[in-house]
Order: C-alpha cells, then sequence, then structure tokens
C-alpha cells in the first residue's frame, strides 16, 4: 500500500472530526463529571474512522488506476 500525502492528511482531518463527534457520544458523561476517560476508547474513536476514511480513499485510487482511460 502506497502512502499518500493527501489521502493521508484527508484521513487524519475526517478522523479528528468524527472521533471527536463519538468521543463526544460515547464519553458524554465525562463531561458532566459522572465517569472517568476510557483511554483506550477514546484512541479507537479516533483510529477506526482514520482507517475506514484512508483505506476508502486507498480503494477508490486503486479502482482508478485500474479503470481504462475513456476519451470523450
Amino acid at each position: 500500500m502506497d502512502i499518500n500525502r493527501e489521502r493521508l492528511f484527508n484521513s487524519l482531518k475526517i478522523a479528528l472530526f468524527v472521533g471527536t463527534l463519538l468521543n463526544l457520544i460515547n464519553q458524554g458523561d465525562v463531561l458532566w463529571g459522572d465517569g472517568t476517560v476510557s483511554i483506550p476508547h477514546l484512541m479507537m474513536n479516533y483510529a477506526v474512522p482514520f482507517c475506514l476514511a484512508w483505506y476508502s480513499a486507498w480503494k477508490n485510487h486503486r479502482s482508478r488506476l485500474k479503470e481504462p482511460h475513456q476519451s470523450i
């Protein structure tokens, strides 16, 4: 699998946004003082969206490489 800077940064941006939303949803009770932060859950809430975004961008890139060029 090749590393592409644009794909990497886009995946990081998506992971930051989605991971933050997931942490607010899944660990919202911590904000209100009723719980403690779960570090493994916090990390997974960022890792899963990153992996999904990067993999889907990579698959899209690979499928475009396999398509023959079509002229109009």
